[in-house]
């Protein structure tokens, strides 16, 4: 049992290894042997857990997936029963994601041809419940489907919108912010 914690931290600790040096140099400079040495392991201990590079960032985005999932079921969790707030509280924690893992914003923004012909469905994942959701909010107040696909693009805009303005101080991260990007999503919903 001990060992597999071990191995299981030893894991971890080389994912963000991984995402650091995905920051640091981009995807194109991203090396096994970087992270090998921050970790202070040999480079055959990547390859023992993630087998080649692109196993590796599949991983790394695994992880990524994983945090935010945790994430989601916490706020379906606190707002059960309504769709809106739903939608709502998934939106709001999704800017809160992005500007609490400031690292993961790499990876989520991570873009290689060869890379995204392979894994591309392993990115979506990130924002798939809130497409959903916008989904079955506007087939429960009979939407068109031209109106979904413009709040859907609205919503997303306005999710990285904020988390960018946050981000780089242009607007105060705080919860008085939080609650103005509720209410310019949620104002969204009443729009035409």
């Amino acid at each position: 049992m001990a060992a597999q914690h071990k191995r299981q931290n030893r894991r971890e600790d080389l994912i963000k290894a991984g995402i650091a040096d995905i920051n640091r140099y981009g995807i194109s400079g991203f090396s096994i042997r970087h992270v090998a040495d921050a970790c202070g392991v040999s480079c055959a201990a990547p390859a023992k857990h993630f087998g080649d590079k692109n196993g590796f960032i599949a991983a790394i985005i695994e992880y990524v997936n994983t945090q935010w999932h945790e994430r989601q079921l916490q706020i379906m969790e606190e707002n059960p029963g309504s769709t809106r707030a739903q939608l709502l509280g998934l939106s709001v924690g999704y800017v809160q994601f992005l500007v609490d893992n400031p690292h993961f914003r790499s990876i989520l923004m991570l873009k290689d041809d060869v890379f995204d012909n392979i894994y591309h469905k392993m990115r979506g994942e990130l924002s798939s419940l809130t497409q959903k959701l916008v989904r079955k909010y506007c087939d429960e107040v009979h939407m068109d489907e031209e109106t979904r696909i413009r709040k859907q693009y609205v919503i997303r805009a306005l999710i990285f919108g904020a988390a960018l303005m946050f981000d780089n101080g242009e607007m105060a991260y705080n919860d008085h912010m939080l609650g103005v990007v509720r209410a310019c999503i949620d104002r969204e919903f009443d729009l035409p």
